[in-house]
């Protein structure tokens, strides 16, 4: 299972990104949270939405959970 993070700083939109360790627009260690460890990005944005109202899945590692 991959592990997860949200960033703590929310794009333009409000939007607080869910994404997977090894993606390249994971933020730096102190912009993120770690979420653990997730079977898919459904279950890290559930766990991310403990944190943020307004989440979303990574275009480019959690797509299945990106809502544009």
């Amino acid at each position: 299972m991959p592990k997860y993070y949200v960033n703590k700083n929310a794009q333009a939109n409000g939007d607080h990104e869910v994404h997977k360790e090894g993606c390249n627009w994971l933020p730096f260690t102190e912009n993120r949270i770690y979420l653990g460890y997730h079977n898919d990005c459904h279950s890290a944005v559930r766990e991310a939405r403990n944190y943020y109202n307004q989440v979303n899945g990574c275009l480019h590692c959690s797509e299945a959970c990106y809502t544009g």
